[in-house]
């Protein structure tokens, strides 16, 4: 369980890295709510990985999911440069996460 804990709290990071972009340094009052629904989320599902995960483990998953995940949202929502470096070394992160997941 700890782990469905951990891929939502690495989902909810995106939710609010996306909603603070909309929000335009909070002026937005919607997505500032959002920002908050988030990231109060996030960190809550995150502190209930912990119960089952390591530290190192969880934090360095949670913020690659977060990493990767917002930036393929810059990418699609916001035009955001999608170079092949960039989705190489997007990959290498995404191969990385799984890594840390098989040897845990």
């Amino acid at each position: 369980m700890s782990w469905i804990y951990l891929l939502l709290a690495g989902v909810f990071e995106i939710g609010f890295t996306t909603c603070l972009k909309f929000s335009e340094s909070f002026s937005r009052p919607l997505p500032s709510i959002g920002f908050l629904v988030f990231t109060i989320l996030s960190f809550f599902m995150l502190t209930k990985a912990l119960e089952g995960i390591p530290l190192g483990t969880a934090y360095a998953i949670w913020t690659g999911i977060g990493a990767c995940g917002t930036a393929v949202i810059g990418i699609w929502l916001f035009g955001d440069p999608a170079g092949t470096l960039r989705i190489m070394f997007l990959l290498l992160l995404i191969g990385s996460i799984i890594g840390l997941k098989l040897v845990s």
